[in-house]
């Protein structure tokens, strides 16, 4: 996933979702997941997308 989509795509699941939601790093692109389930490198965090902030 292009880096332009993934920002878009996390922004939209953590306000529709209402959870944190986190940008990272992955060997083909970047992916998007809730932040209460991922277990990766934090370093490959690129963003953390709080909908209460």
């Amino acid at each position: 996933m292009s880096l332009s989509l993934a920002q878009a795509r996390a922004w939209n699941l953590a306000k529709t979702l209402m959870v944190e939601m986190v940008l990272f790093r992955a060997d083909e692109g970047f992916g998007v997941m809730p932040e209460t389930e991922f277990d990766g490198d934090p370093a490959s965090i690129v963003h953390e997308y709080d909908p209460y902030a």
